[in-house]
């Protein structure tokens, strides 16, 4: 009998593979709600800087920007409050988080001792060369689009699922768990570090470590993962950044 690949079709549907396979798991649909492109559109705004930290976010304001009602705005703000994406404060509103130099300090220490212990696991089961890297080759070709093409948001996305593949390539589900908890905040993050540095660095430093990583030395890893993520932040004025981009935004 004839082997053959089992692959998902656009319909969903499996074709058996060789026989004494294990049987195939469906993999569930995430249909877009109004909700999600709701996070996606405040997420956005603020990774390329339409909405600045310490913004105020109106709902009624935003429903009618994005052309929808209030209620996927309200759902969205409660889950992106959870999230630590926005604050509500009383007499204040609801505002997208600050982003101080010290947060983004905090963040940095989160992120090192996630993405130090998934790379270190991916190494030791063999996970950093061929197929596994291909996640990674592609977040990186995307980043590369997306920084031709200027998109700070774009850039940010491709950031983001870059790490994402990182730390699940430690096949950990408890740190990957952690690493999204901070992934939106990330986001937002790396999106306004692109108007502090030219987009070619950013993608420049993601195949740098993506070369280290596939080498497979632990401490080089390390070394690599501190001087992207620690090193290249610390040198970075995030509250400058957003003042000057409020400056800029405010005299258009």
């Amino acid at each position: 009998m004839p082997e053959a690949d089992e692959r998902m079709g656009a319909t969903g549907t499996a074709t058996p593979e060789r026989i004494g396979s294990p049987a195939p798991d469906w993999q569930p649909l995430q249909p877009q709600t109004l909700v999600d492109h709701t996070i996606e559109a405040i997420i956005a705004g603020g990774a390329a800087g339409l909405i600045l930290p310490g913004d105020r976010i109106v709902e009624v304001d935003l429903a009618r920007k994005l052309g929808v009602s209030r209620v996927p705005v309200r759902e969205a703000l409660r889950l992106l409050e959870s999230q630590g994406v926005v604050v509500s404060e009383p007499y204040k509103g609801i505002r997208l988080r600050p982003v101080t130099n010290e947060r983004v300090s905090d963040l940095i220490e989160a992120r090192i001792a996630l993405e130090a212990s998934a790379t270190a696991r991916a190494v030791a089961a063999g996970r950093n060369r061929g197929s596994h890297l291909d996640d990674l080759r592609s977040a990186v070709a995307e980043m590369e689009l997306m920084a031709a093409r200027g998109s700070a948001y774009g850039v940010a996305v491709a950031d983001t699922r870059f790490h994402r593949a990182l730390c699940r390539l430690g096949g950990n589900s408890v740190t990957l768990d952690l690493w999204e908890t901070l992934a939106p905040q990330c986001t937002i993050i790396f999106g306004l570090a692109t108007f502090g540095k030219p987009m070619a660095g950013v993608v420049e430093e993601h195949v740098d470590l993506l070369a280290v990583f596939e080498a497979g030395d632990i401490e080089a890893i390390e070394r690599t993962l501190d001087e992207h993520i620690t090193v290249m932040n610390h040198a970075m004025d995030y509250e400058a950044i957003v003042a000057k981009r409020r400056r800029e935004r405010d005299a258009q």
